[in-house]
């Protein structure tokens, strides 16, 4: 892979896609951009079993690779990077990268331990790789900071961009992991945007930020299949926890499970 990499960056610059494969719209935002933005672009499929807390949501995890690799390469991906496990984690391994701060707070403590193992994971790819350029969703909010975090930290020569999060008619946000809903689940996870678009609306009407969580509550706790798992409203440049009144743009993380299901979602709202 590093020798493939090395002769598409001879032509210039190269642009990098991490999947965890069942690929969908969003993630061809992401690639679509790169394509765009590089000479030449390459990508990885690879389910990463250290960001899963539970092993049998790892076991779930949807498998399409032959139609993953028919949509990279329609796209314009030349090449893509379908490591083993014992090739990211030789044996012995025992080296972690964490952002010690940014992955033990909001989401990373509805999920302990998982932006340690997205972070050991993009290092080891990056490393591999050595694109010039990296993509990932907005939809994951605090994993593009956690990334961001740790690139600055380690001085990892890659340009980190972000892309705006992928929607469906009714506003779910794409995920890999909608596939698991029920029709009925399927149909009550469109409260996640909603609820954020009541946030949103209460903020700009000069609502403060206690109030905007409890018009999140109220909407998603009317779902009778949704059960609200975290709302944390931070400033979008620090990632600090916000009160009060904001006075700059605030990011809004939600999360909620649907059966078995976790879904997030997130808004950056200017007041």
């Amino acid at each position: 892979m590093r020798q493939v990499a090395a002769d598409l960056k001879s032509r210039g610059d190269l642009g990098f896609v991490p999947t965890m494969g069942a690929l969908h719209a969003g993630h061809m935002a992401l690639v679509e951009l790169a394509v765009r933005e590089n000479a030449g672009v390459a990508a990885s499929i690879f389910v990463n079993p250290t960001q899963f807390g539970d092993p049998e949501d790892f076991d779930k995890y949807p498998n399409t690779l032959d139609a993953d690799l028919t949509m990279l390469e329609q796209a314009g991906v030349e090449a893509v990077f379908l490591p083993d496990v014992s090739v990211i984690y030789p044996p012995g391994d025992e080296t972690i990268v964490e952002t010690t701060k940014l992955a033990n707070m909001l989401h990373g403590e509805v999920r302990p331990g998982h932006f340690r193992g997205v972070t050991t994971v993009v290092t080891r790819l990056f490393n591999i790789v050595q694109p010039h350029r990296a993509y990932f969703g907005k939809k994951d909010y605090q994993q593009l900071a956690v990334i961001r975090r740790m690139v600055s930290d380690l001085h990892i020569p890659v340009e980190i961009r972000g892309v705006e999060t992928v929607r469906d008619a009714d506003g779910l946000a794409l995920s890999s992991r909608n596939v698991r809903l029920t029709p009925e689940q399927r149909r009550a996870a469109a409260v996640l945007n909603a609820a954020l678009t009541d946030a949103e609306e209460a903020i700009r009407g000069g609502a403060d930020l206690d109030a905007a969580r409890r018009v999140i509550r109220e909407r998603i706790g009317a779902a009778p299949l949704a059960r609200l798992q975290a709302i944390d409203i931070v400033d979008a440049a620090t990632f600090e926890p916000v009160e009060g009144r904001p006075n700059g743009m605030v990011g809004i993380m939600v999360s909620a499970l649907f059966g078995d299901v976790l879904l997030i979602d997130q808004r950056e709202v200017t007041p």
